[in-house]
């Protein structure tokens, strides 16, 4: 049930970020260069939650539980 918690804390982290990237494509119809966009989107905190939530995920899909009540398929 933890690990359960952990992957929703990693997806909706990771939904947040990605929207906020979206959004902040609308720089690029105002002069931005692809180049200024991602310098922007790396240094931006709240894009960093995609990258947190991924992480989140990836720990908690990938590394075993060891034990012995949990159904392994």
């Amino acid at each position: 049930m933890v690990r359960f918690f952990f992957f929703l804390i990693g997806f909706s982290l990771t939904l947040l970020g990605s929207i906020f990237c979206i959004c902040y494509l609308n720089l690029m119809t105002i002069g931005y260069n692809f180049k200024e966009y991602v310098n922007f989107i790396i240094r931006s905190p709240e894009c960093m939650q995609a990258a947190l939530g991924l992480i989140i995920i990836g720990l908690t899909i990938y590394i075993p539980k060891g034990g012995e009540d949990e159904l392994y398929l």
